[in-house]
This record gives structure tokens, C-alpha cells and sequence, in this order.
């Protein structure tokens, strides 16, 4: 019986973009999709409701593109209003891509090894904790829309060291890692769970940063089944389409989750090979699955990036005995601890999946968004997800304690209580800066109403730190 129009039709594909944001997919990644491809861009500031209209006016069925740190919760907002629309990858896939605090987080839900580690937004309890903890300890800005390269992320190899770097760097939360000294680390990249390239990246000589930019040095041969396994376990975690993670290589021998995330830096055949992951996964078997065999990186690693950059649409034969392209399948071995195996027996091992559709969401704001909602919410977490506070355990997060909730109200009541500050003056701030940053302020960095503000004088901020410690003192 042939199948009715209705059950042909594809849905309606957009590509999500950002104004100042790379691109990471363009219609080119999608080679051959008959209809017509949309493309709809965020343009910042107040552009959610204009946004939300259009994608609507489009009839967008699947809005694919990742969403950078800074407009991660506002792209919640947005997905809940657009319940008919799937974004690829979901926003619970795209958690991650946040902040390492939202790494940390996913990996205590689901039991992935990585290094110990700390997360404080109290100030007061950081300091404690940095008196009283082990070094070297290395610490880490977690949130913000540049984390690469290293240059966030410092090894201290003792509490002043610790001290003097934050209070320099003003770093919020204050996320604290135990050092784990490093033989290399590997990043993997997954589509459907299945990897499809894997390369080290090795420090220079007495360093500790594997990055390149910083130095490291990157080869694509022998990675370990082993590790592989990991990835692919942090990628059906996550339930993402695809996926990349960075697992370092201890000296002890162990595995350890360092970063993941949907954003990240990808050869253009490899962003083909997603796209035609994604129309095999929407057509309903219009378009093929891709056949990417296992350790293909290791014959593409030998070519110069600069060659590498320009390749697109790659595709390979599948393994048969007497198929002449499937040489190296039938003819290579790896060691694994299971014994020697040919790469067609590994490959077989690896099959590329369908990721599931959800309607529920995993991780809600309301529930994780712990920079914005702590200080001025109460919530309670699950403690799986929020190990005890005992430093010789996985880590330490003070989020599970409830805490305090700061209205609109009392933040004016604060700023009232200063002299030469009024409603019209509070209004000002307000208007200029939002709830969130004016608590982090009050609590951190008071000193910048005087930037932002030419009627604030340096007497003001003596009462208003006054006030506010009095306002906090008065709640408790």
C-alpha cells in the first residue's frame, strides 16, 4: 500500500543562528534535502518575543543550531514557547555547552569519572575551603561565553595563591578541582553515539596544559577502546546527536571526563556527516545512515589540517571480505583488554543509534540554574547530584542548602537606606542593570556602581555594604 502525502512530507528544517556567534552548520551540511532549508537569527537584547514570531511564521518544524553560554536561559524561555518545534540538539543536550559547573552537575548525575571537584557561590565557604583543603588544587572559570584555550583555568599550589586569584579574578561560582597529573588528554567526537574521530593532545615538556594553542601537541593514532567506551557512555547520557568530550589520560592510569559540550570545533566533513545523520534520523529512511568506520581518524590524521579543512562529503565503503577499499578493516587489529581484535570486529561494536525524542525536560531552570536562582531562591536538589560536604569525598557544592529569597523589594529597600540614593536613583539601576547582577554586585563587586553610575560617590558604597550585610543579618 503506497503511503499517503501526509507520511512523505519532511518536516520544515531551520538553521538557528546568532548575530557575532560562529556558525557551525550551513545548508551545504544537508546536501540533497528537497525542501526548501529556513534560516532564523537572534539578534540579543530583547529579541525573544520577534524571534519566537517568526520561527512560528516559518513553520518550523526543527530548528537545528547550538546556543552559546550567555543566551543558553533565554533559549529555555524560548523552546517553551515554541512546544512544537524540536530544537536540535534539545536544550537538555545542550546543558552542558553552559558552564563546567553544568558539566560537574551531569556528571555527578550519572556517575562519570572526573576529577574531584568543589563548586562554591558563598564566598565566605570558599575562602574556608581554601584553608583548609590540599594543593595544588586548579581553578577554573565556569561560567562565561569564552572558556577555550586554557586562559581560564589556573593550577594554584597554595591557599594564598588560591586567595589572590580569585580576588583578582572575582570568579563566580568559585569552582575548585583537585589536580590530577595528566599524560595527555584525547578528544572524542561522536555522531549517534558512535565515534568518528578521536585525537590526543599531548603538554610540552614539563607543562601541564594540553591545548594547542598553549603549546600541546595533537596525534590521531592508537586512542583506547577503552576510552572510546567512555565517550560513548557520556554521549547516550546526554542523549546527544552529537557530541564531543575531552577525557584525560591520568598518570594513575585512570579516565577522567575534563569537558563536554555540543560546541565544538569540527572539521567541515565531519559537520557533513552530522547533517546527514540528522536527514537520515528525519526522513524516516528517505536519506541513509552514514557508514563512518571506527578509527577512520587515524588514515584522515595523516594528511595536513590545512588539507583536512577542505575536504567534504567523505564517504566510505562498507567492510565485506572481498571488498577491495575495506583493506585496512580487514587487515588491522587493535589491542584491547578484551585480546586482539580486526577493526571490522570493532566497528561492529560501534553502531550509530537514533537519539531519543523527549517531551519532558531533564534539567530545568527553575531546578539547576544555580548562578542566577542562588541568593534569591529556594531549591532543593536531588543529593546525588550534590555530593556532601566532606572534602574527601567526590565533591563539595553548597546549592542543596536553601537559601534566602531577595525580591525586587528588598533590593530597593537596601539601596534607599544609603543617603542620596532614592527611588528615582534605584529605578536607574534597576532599569540598567537586572535583579541577578545587582545581587552579585552587592555581594562581590560593589565597587562597579561607581563605574556604571557617575552620581554614585565612594562614600555611598561604605553604607551601602553596611546595608546590605545589615539587611542579610536581619533575614537569617
Amino acid at each position: 500500500m503506497a503511503k499517503s502525502k501526509k507520511e512523505d512530507k519532511l518536516p520544515k528544517i531551520g538553521m538557528l543562528y546568532l548575530d557575532h556567534v560562529l556558525r557551525f552548520f550551513d545548508k551545504s551540511n544537508f546536501r540533497g534535502w528537497p525542501d526548501k532549508i529556513e534560516t532564523v537569527i537572534y539578534h540579543w537584547k530583547n529579541d525573544k518575543d520577534r524571534f519566537v514570531k517568526e520561527v512560528r511564521r516559518k513553520k518550523i518544524d526543527i530548528l537545528i543550531g547550538n546556543i552559546p553560554a550567555t543566551a543558553y536561559e533565554t533559549f529555555r524561555e524560548i523552546a517553551r514557547e515554541l512546544p512544537n518545534v524540536q530544537f536540535i540538539p534539545s536544550m537538555d543536550t545542550q546543558f552542558s555547552n553552559k558552564s563546567k559547573e553544568n558539566v560537574t552537575r551531569f556528571a555527578w548525575k550519572y556517575d562519570i569519572p572526573i576529577p574531584k571537584t568543589y563548586i562554591f557561590y558563598d564566598q565566605e565557604k570558599a575562602s574556608k575551603f581554601i584553608d583548609k583543603t590540599e594543593f595544588p588544587k586548579i581553578i577554573k572559570k565556569s561560567y562565561g561565553p569564552s572558556n577555550y584555550g586554557g586562559y581560564f583555568v589556573h593550577k594554584v599550589d597554595s591557599a594564598q595563591e588560591a586567595h589572590n586569584l580569585l580576588a583578582q579574578k572575582k570568579y563566580h561560582p568559585a569552582y575548585f578541582q583537585d589536580f590530577v597529573p595528566m599524560s595527555a588528554d584525547v578528544r572524542v567526537m561522536l555522531i549517534g553515539h558512535k565515534p568518528v574521530c578521536a585525537f590526543w593532545r599531548r603538554p610540552p615538556e614539563g607543562e601541564w596544559l594540553t591545548n594547542t594553542s598553549q603549546g600541546g601537541s595533537m596525534d590521531y593514532m592508537d586512542v583506547p577502546k577503552e576510552l572510546l567506551d567512555l565517550a560513548v557512555q557520556v554521549s547516550k547520557s546526554a542523549n546527544a546527536e552529537y557530541w564531543a568530550c575531552d577525557v584525560a589520560v591520568g598518570e594513575d592510569g585512570k579516565y577522567r571526563i575534563l569537558e563536554c559540550a555540543t560546541a565544538f570545533a569540527a572539521f567541515p566533513y565531519i559537520r557533513d556527516w552530522i547533517g546527514q545523520y540528522l536527514m537520515w534520523k528525519f526522513s524516516n529512511g528517505r536519506f541513509a545512515k552514514p557508514n563512518i568506520p571506527l578509527y577512520n581518524w587515524e588514515e584522515l590524521g595523516k594528511m595536513d589540517s590545512s588539507v583536512l579543512r577542505t575536504l567534504r562529503y567523505i564517504t566510505f565503503g562498507r567492510y565485506t571480505p572481498s571488498y577491495d577499499g575495506a583493506y585496512f578493516l580487514d587487515k588491522k587489529t587493535k589491542e584491547t583488554k578484551d585480546g586482539e581484535l580486526y577493526l571490522h570486529e570493532l566497528d561492529a561494536l560501534y553502531p550509530m543509534l537514533l537519539t531519543k525524542d523527549r517531551t519532558s525536560e531533564e534539567w530545568s531552570s527553575e531546578k539547576w540554574n544555580f548562578q542566577d536562582n542562588y541568593g534569591h531562591s529556594v531549591r532543593k536538589v536531588h543529593t546525588k547530584s550534590n555530593p556532601k560536604d566532606t572534602y574527601d569525598e567526590v565533591g563539595s557544592d553548597e546549592s542543596e542548602e536553601s537559601v534566602i529569597e531577595i525580591t525586587q523589594e528588598h533590593i530597593k529597600e537596601v539601596f534607599t537606606s544609603v543617603k542620596g540614593i532614592g527611588n528615582k536613583k534605584v529605578k536607574e539601576i534597576l532599569n540598567k542593570i537586572d535583579d541577578n547582577e545587582v545581587i552579585q554586585r552587592l555581594e562581590e563587586r560593589p565597587e562597579e556602581f561607581l563605574k556604571d553610575f557617575s552620581w554614585f560617590k565612594k562614600k555611598m558604597l561604605k553604607e551601602l555594604d553596611k546595608a546590605w550585610q545589615a539587611f542579610k543579618n536581619r533575614l537569617q
